[in-house]
């Protein structure tokens, strides 16, 4: 390959790739691989999936881009299936997931500054999450390797510890203070390893959010949008936040973010406190309606639901197979772990090799994050494959 003129800031694998297919992708030396990286989540329905492909050949030939400063009809249908379907009440569209958890932090505080509560402005998260990576979101994040060099640090932000959530969870309740304005959380850490906070320690958030009167924020930007086989991962623990932001999979591969809110919440959000040049352009739009008419028809997430179970009971059996290479299986639903013994980087450039395409995550983890649509035969394809590499590291 010539010299890349781009920016050093991102460890690149050398493979391109020329077209995909469903699960599939092929590079352009000609090589078909399986594809559970997918973006990292984000094409939900898979390489060209035809329903996206016709609502973004429809809508280019209508219009692309449209300010905010109009009414935008694609965005007024999206946002009222996301408001029919979840527990949000308005919608605000973005462009990505950092600039959705950007913007639910400024919701968060712009609410309290609304009633009056100016001095309720910092965030309680969890150190080494991930937010994004803006200026913000990386010290959101807690992570010292995301934030060296990007210094002086952003106040507003305190920071609880992973292992709180188990088995001792009743401390977070101390790290709350009369300046606390919400708590922010992955509902799943995918970053972070694939770690799941329990259902019971969701539920513990949102009791003791009501006891503070504090704001609940689920940060599902990777684990939302039917990955779990719920739309919402939170879904699970049955209860509703006051603020979610999603990405990745809502766009199926298009650039596309948005918040969720409560009407309490939303009532802060007057014109003027927020804006996005891109987010909401009826192109985007249009395929974010595309792909919740193909995940809200009637069985898709009971089918996620299904294909799931059986995936997770293969990657079991895999790991009693090999009991000094996986450690864990971790996840819920399409959204994967395996915590390894082995060095994880090494383990994918051999899955790789071996023409399966994953990726890391922190624990020593590699992610699995095959498309929603991915089936029975594609998995045991994926399964081959790891019992293959599992072997050569015996």
């Amino acid at each position: 390959m010539n010299k890349s003129f781009l920016v050093k800031n991102y460890n690149r694998r050398k493979i391109a790739f020329k077209k995909g297919k469903g699960s599939f992708i092929y590079s352009t030396s000609g090589k078909k691989y399986l594809d559970f990286v997918q973006g990292i989540a984000v094409n939900s329905l898979g390489h060209a999936n035809i329903n996206l492909v016709k609502a973004i050949n429809k809508q280019s030939k209508k219009v692309w881009h449209v300010s905010n400063s109009f009414i935008i009809p694609e965005g007024e249908i999206l946002a009222k299936k996301l408001t029919q379907k979840t527990f949000a009440d308005f919608v605000m569209f973005q462009n990505s997931g950092a600039e959705a958890t950007e913007a639910a932090i400024k919701v968060a505080r712009r609410y309290f500054y609304s009633i009056g509560k100016i001095k309720k402005n910092r965030i309680l998260c969890i150190k080494n999450s991930f937010h994004g990576r803006t200026i913000a979101t990386i010290f959101a994040s807690g992570s010292k390797k995301m934030t060296e060099g990007f210094g002086p640090k952003v106040p507003g932000f305190d920071h609880i510890e992973f292992r709180d959530f188990k088995p001792r969870f009743p401390n977070i309740k101390n790290k709350i203070t009369n300046n606390t304005a919400a708590i922010m959380v992955e509902t799943i850490m995918g970053e972070g390893g694939i770690k799941t906070i329990p259902v019971k320690c969701l539920k513990y958030l949102r009791k003791i959010c009501n006891e503070k009167k504090i704001l609940l924020i689920l940060d599902e930007v990777q684990c939302g949008i039917g990955r779990t086989g719920k739309f919402f991962a939170f879904e699970y623990a049955k209860i509703k936040p006051d603020i979610v932001p999603i990405a990745k999979g809502i766009g199926g591969g298009f650039p596309l973010g948005a918040v969720l809110m409560t009407k309490k919440v939303a009532s802060a959000m007057i014109p003027g406190t927020h804006g996005s040049t891109f987010g909401g352009n009826p192109l985007a739009m249009s395929v974010g309606n595309a792909v919740l008419d193909q995940i809200f028809k009637k069985g898709f997430l009971i089918k996620v639901q299904k294909v799931s179970k059986y995936f997770h009971n293969e990657l079991n059996k895999l790991k009693k197979e090999f009991p000094k290479i996986i450690k864990e299986v971790r996840g819920i639903g399409l959204l994967i772990g395996l915590q390894l013994y082995k060095n994880n980087e090494k383990f994918i450039q051999k899955l790789t090799n071996n023409h399966l395409l994953t990726i890391r995550a922190a624990d020593n983890t590699i992610r699995l994050l095959p498309p929603l649509t991915v089936n029975k035969k594609e998995i045991d394809l994926a399964i081959k494959i790891l019992k293959k590499v599992c072997i050569s590291f015996k």
